[in-house]
């Protein structure tokens, strides 16, 4: 195997060894997604964060609008004071800025209606590190 190929397999293992912790106790399911506006694509989709998961530190390529349906949790916004929200609270992050969310709930999931606006054919989420 040549040394390039070794190194673009390693590159593609760690790439998904990420993925699935930056994933581990959280379910993302996208409700609807279309190619709107002209270079943007738009999705909206409930995350569920399981009880004490803290959604890994990421940003978006575009901004999120969310709704907290249920639970409760720590937002923690680059540049702004954390903030707890809770069932029938709304937050905008804005496009690449750098955040998570906490589930202080020990017993249910938080669920999070968002809408995404993001640049078109980009992942939907990027991990980023502290």
């Amino acid at each position: 195997m040549s040394k390039r190929l070794a190194f673009c397999c390693a590159v593609l293992a760690l790439a998904l060894i990420g993925s699935a912790a930056f994933a581990q106790g959280i379910k993302r399911t996208v409700l609807q997604k279309i190619e709107f506006p002209d270079h943007y694509t738009t999705i909206t989709a409930v995350a569920e964060v399981e009880p004490g998961v803290t959604a890994a530190r990421h940003t978006h390529p575009g901004i999120e609008t969310a709704y907290i349906l249920e639970g409760e949790g720590d937002l923690h916004v680059e540049g702004q004071p954390e903030r707890r929200v809770k069932a029938g609270d709304s937050f905008q992050i804005a496009n690449t800025v750098p955040h998570d969310i906490r589930n202080v709930s020990s017993d249910k999931p938080l669920k999070v209606l968002s809408t995404y606006i993001i640049e078109r054919d980009k992942p939907l989420a990027t991990p980023t590190p502290k």
